[in-house]
């Protein structure tokens, strides 16, 4: 981490990624351990979750998960995970008609932080996925005044995601860090990736180096 660790105690922690499948939810579960294993009560929400068919599953996972952690974070689903929706898609395209109350996503941000030292919270897609026309998940990051970690891949093409993204993030005046989730081309990273990033970043942060 780039602060003391003492620093994120009662502070909420924002993880977006430069895309969707790059490992958000992964990512969650590493920062929920490494938390609870220094000490803090953890806590865990996801505005969105959409493909939903029946019930939220990464929300479901990751709520027993963090009341296995944190007995005392006694949230329940429709707490964790407010919005769900059938469509595997933005939530802009995914809520239909659904008009997405940006007070209730505060109000629970509230609540679960008060059930918790450190709460973690999921992002949908990247920094730039909708949310309404004129509203994307990085203005949530910013209304919801949040740490903010950002989850980049090791496959090729993570170079010009990750510089987007990073972009993107200085652009509203963002501070974060970042973390590679090392797993896809995992065996051609350090000839194909890594020459740059390391030039350009000095010091990288590897999600597997939680512990």
């Amino acid at each position: 981490m780039k602060k003391e660790i003492t620093y994120y105690k009662n502070k909420s922690i924002f993880i977006t990624a430069t895309n969707t499948d790059v490992g958000k939810t992964y990512a969650a579960e590493k920062f929920l351990r490494f938390f609870a294993n220094k000490g803090f009560k953890v806590g865990y929400f996801k505005p969105f979750e959409t493909g939903v068919e029946t019930s939220p599953l990464d929300g479901t996972k990751m709520l027993d998960i963090t009341k296995e952690l944190n007995p005392l974070f006694t949230a329940n689903i429709n707490d964790v995970v407010p919005y769900k929706f059938k469509l595997p898609a933005a939530p802009y395209v995914a809520k239909g008609n659904t008009v997405i109350d940006l007070e209730l996503i505060k109000e629970k941000k509230k609540y679960l932080e008060s059930l918790c030292d450190i709460l973690i919270i999921e992002g949908a897609g990247g920094p730039m996925v909708p949310i309404e026309e004129d509203f994307l998940i990085i203005d949530l990051i910013k209304e919801l005044d949040c740490e903010t970690i950002l989850i980049t891949p090791s496959k090729l093409g993570c170079i010009n995601d990750t510089l987007l993204s990073c972009e993107a993030l200085k652009s509203r005046d963002i501070d974060f860090e970042f973390y590679i989730n090392l797993y896809q081309d995992k065996d051609s990273f350090n000839e194909v990736s890594l020459p740059f990033l390391i030039s350009k970043f000095k010091n990288l942060n590897y999600l597997d180096d939680l512990v």
